[in-house]
């Protein structure tokens, strides 16, 4: 496959324009569809390329930007302990990050129990917490919207 069709697919699997928290010109943040824990998202360029090493400059600043936006609404959100950013690509050969809320404790959100399985070592990435609902990945994203506007 070629880059363009690469992005598509990536952006189709993690449905990225439907899941969509917020967006720069270079990068998207989405709510993961797999919740591992609660606030799960993905972090993703917004052009197709293949490895970390062709990121801008510019573009890498507005990641940094993205990321404190992206922490501050998850606390908010959330409360979350802790925040893991895995950049894995075995699978997806687009730059993306998995953004892994981390919570010693349970969590209640949309009147269920939200768990972190791999406290306090790895995230539990295969995990995926209330099925994929789209009701419940609505409310996330909501949530976690009405907390990047506050």
């Amino acid at each position: 496959m070629d880059g363009p069709q690469v992005l598509c697919g990536f952006r189709t699997k993690f449905r990225v324009d439907e899941l969509l928290v917020a967006k720069t010109p270079a990068w998207s943040w989405s709510v993961r569809p797999a919740q591992t824990t609660l606030g799960c998202g993905i972090l993703s360029l917004n052009r197709y390329a293949a490895q970390f090493g062709e990121v801008t400059a510019a573009e890498m600043a507005e990641l940094a930007e993205l990321v404190r936006k992206i922490e501050r609404a998850v606390q908010s959100a959330f409360g979350y302990d802790i925040i893991n950013y895995l950049m894995l690509m075995m699978v997806d050969h687009q730059v993306h990050f998995h953004v892994v809320p981390r919570y010693a404790g349970s969590r209640q959100f949309a009147g269920l129990d939200w768990l972190d399985h791999g406290w306090p070592a790895f995230p539990a990435l295969a995990e995926q917490q209330h099925g994929q609902r789209p009701e419940i990945l609505t409310l996330v994203r909501e949530e976690l919207r009405a907390a990047c506007a506050g």
